[in-house]
């Protein structure tokens, strides 16, 4: 049983992991044994994240590798370069996201729609592609994507952003299908509302607050640090025999859904 998430020898991929969720799904399969290799766009605050990880597993378990999700040519490099630092990949996290629409999905403009579209499935599909080769290899690997309670019901403001996370999905229901025969397994995480810079207009209000204190079962929103637990279980052999699966963590918005 002591084995069940242990991740020692194992190398793992994660985008958008410079801050917030993605920072600390990192650092949980850092300080569980893994070799992580971590990306964001910006250079800097991933550097920094690279250290904050190391300096508290006490060795060096963490390296960043800057690059856009959003573009095919950067994700190789990404995955070259990650197969350098830490050899053939086990675990794949795309974390990344991007929603730069706020409002009704008919007054969306094309080139909007196409990024959301391009980064949130789209890149997932690209780095899965690009990883899987190892973890077939293997015959076993965890690919792990982030979707959202977006993805479980429609909404005025935030449409499109609903529409790719529930296409992500889909995505993640067919990569299990495809891939399980040779023992890959894939699943999403869906986010409820959690308190990270990306989704701040959402909690950071007085607005935000009451509906915390009323709406949530938890009577809270999600931190960061909630989802460390299920990125080690999704990623170690606690969870071998689940794939193309949508995990809900919410506080307890979706439990019908």
């Amino acid at each position: 049983m002591s084995d069940l998430f242990n991740l020692e020898g194992k190398a793992a991929l994660l985008t958008g992991a410079s801050r917030g969720m993605g920072k600390e799904m990192a650092l949980a399969l850092a300080k569980h044994g893994a070799t992580v290799v971590i990306s964001a766009r910006k250079p800097e605050p991933l550097e920094a994240a690279a250290a904050e990880i190391n300096d508290a597993c006490g060795a060096v378990r963490a390296h960043a590798v800057a690059a856009n999700a959003g573009r095919p040519e950067e994700l190789q490099l990404l995955v070259e370069r990650a197969r350098a630092l830490a050899g053939p990949i086990d675990i794949l996290i795309g974390n990344a996201g991007v929603n730069v629409h706020y409002g009704p999905i008919s007054e969306i403009p094309d080139d909007a729609y196409q990024k959301i579209m391009q980064t949130n499935v789209q890149a997932n599909l690209w780095l899965a592609r690009l990883v899987v080769p190892d973890m077939v290899a293997r015959g076993c690997g965890s690919m792990i994507f982030t979707s959202s309670v977006g993805a479980l019901k429609p909404s005025p403001t935030l449409g499109a952003y609903g529409i790719s996370k529930l296409a992500l999905i889909g995505l993640v229901r067919n990569l299990a299908l495809e891939y399980g025969p040779q023992g890959v397994r894939a699943n999403a995480i869906c986010p409820g509302v959690v308190k990270t810079d990306f989704a701040r207009a959402l909690w950071d209000s007085p607005e935000g607050e009451e509906r915390a204190r009323t709406q949530v079962p938890l009577r809270r929103f999600g931190e960061p640090r909630d989802f460390a637990g299920v990125a080690v279980f999704l990623a170690s052999s606690a969870s071998s025999f689940m794939t193309g699966q949508a995990l809900t963590l919410c506080g307890g918005t979706n439990m019908w859904s």
